[in-house]
């Protein structure tokens, strides 16, 4: 396309009046090519469905409409942040392409395939519906919803809102883990992410996260109580926000995720640059976690290479620790004191299960002790974190709290993935 204007010039140079002519040719293809598309039986009954779709937007008809792979730009809109007005709005950022690979054109482009397989899956397979939702930056998110309530078991009636990594999609993401559990499962895509539009921002991201979060409540009919988040990676950032903003919501699980993004970029960029990092692309998980009251479970990888500082082999770079630690120390700073803190760092250094239950042993921590101890707590204030519990215990209780805040209540060490 973009060339054509330079080969016409060559071919009328070079006197090949007979290549130019056919050049001139070529641009109603696509119009020939459109009229035999329209002629089709098949493609009359898909454009008649989506017409019926945009008049009529029923279940049925959206069914109807799954079952054909078009541009989603097309798709009939589900739900709008307008039918429910309460937009949040976070600071502008940049670099985003280098932040969410996922965005890129090409890299889109390359997993289409398996994009649509995964999508096909959830649709034939999971019956899950498609649906569009506009943000109230105009940003059209592309999401998927597996419905489980009409089935057997006890976790139907929970909602797992899912927000993936930043090279991760919905069709072949994070949402099969709850599936797995038998969920009811939302997944959605980042903005400029295959169906979404827009870019990646963290405003775009706070924005797409306020209308998947409205649309499960005012749409799909689930109360704040009955939704759990989970999130791989950077999708920590949308999820700290979610429950910051909407504190009803049941639990957290953040898995692979990390307390600041300026400490991982600074390991791939210079010094120079913290200043604009912190200004235009303030990632702080942990701030936004810290306001949260639910429970919170994370989930540290043994051997990550991504949100480690200084590399996989070095555990203690992993800043998922530093999300943990500066929750705990919200949480708890009675408990979390120098050396509450220097017994948890020693079973965070553990690289096996082995050695964990060594520290842990080490310090002869009582379970059913620790559980009366915060359990009487909980019954006589009832009050929000932080917690004053701990002032008044000697250095070892504080110790055996700590470290069985860490061990039962927030992480859980994954093996590394098998080589065989």
């Amino acid at each position: 396309y973009y060339s054509s204007p330079l080969v016409l010039c060559y071919l009328y140079r070079k006197g090949n009046v007979y290549s130019l002519w056919h050049s001139l040719l070529l641009p109603p293809v696509p119009s020939l090519s459109g009229w035999g598309r329209w002629r089709n039986s098949e493609y009359q009954q898909f454009i008649s469905i989506l017409e019926e779709t945009r008049k009529n937007h029923t279940p049925s008809n959206k069914k109807k409409l799954a079952c054909y792979d078009f541009d989603f730009s097309h798709w009939p809109a589900d739900f709008s942040w307008e039918e429910v007005s309460n937009p949040f709005l976070i600071a502008h950022s940049f670099g985003r392409r280098i932040l969410y690979p996922g965005s890129v054109y090409l890299l889109q482009r390359a997993m289409r395939p398996m994009l649509q397989q995964g999508q096909a899956r959830l649709i034939e397979e999971c019956e899950g519906q498609r649906n569009k939702l506009v943000a109230c930056d105009g940003n059209e998110i592309d999401t998927m919803f597996v419905d489980r309530r009409r089935e057997e078991g006890l976790h139907g009636q929970t909602l797992v809102i899912c927000c993936e990594g930043n090279a991760g999609f919905y069709e072949v993401g994070c949402m099969n883990t709850p599936l797995e559990g038998g969920y009811s499962v939302l997944g959605w895509n980042h903005p400029g992410f295959a169906g979404s539009t827009g870019v990646p921002f963290p405003q775009n991201e706070a924005n797409a996260m306020d209308v998947v979060i409205q649309f499960a409540v005012h749409k799909l009919g689930f109360q704040l109580s009955d939704i759990v988040v989970y999130a791989w990676s950077i999708g920590g950032f949308t999820a700290s926000w979610a429950v910051m903003s909407y504190p009803e919501i049941q639990a957290l699980v953040l898995d692979a995720s990390f307390d600041d993004l300026l400490p991982l970029a600074l390991k791939v960029m210079p010094d120079s640059w913290s200043e604009p990092v912190m200004q235009y692309m303030n990632l702080n998980s942990a701030e936004q976690l810290c306001k949260y009251q639910g429970p919170v479970l994370l989930i540290r990888r043994t051997k990550d290479e991504i949100i480690t500082t200084t590399g996989p082999e070095d555990i203690m770079s992993n800043r998922g620790n530093n999300l943990l630690l500066k929750l705990l120390q919200f949480r708890y700073p009675k408990v979390m004191t120098d050396d509450g803190v220097r017994a948890v760092r020693a079973w965070l250094a553990a690289s096996n299960p082995v050695e964990e239950a060594a520290v842990y042993s080490s310090y002869e921590v009582d379970d059913d002790w620790c559980v009366s101890v915060l359990q009487s707590y909980k019954t006589e204030r009832d009050v929000f974190f932080p917690w004053s519990v701990g002032e008044d215990m000697t250095l070892e209780g504080r110790r055996q709290l700590a470290l069985f805040l860490v061990r039962n209540n927030f992480i859980f060490h994954c093996p590394p993935p098998s080589t065989t």
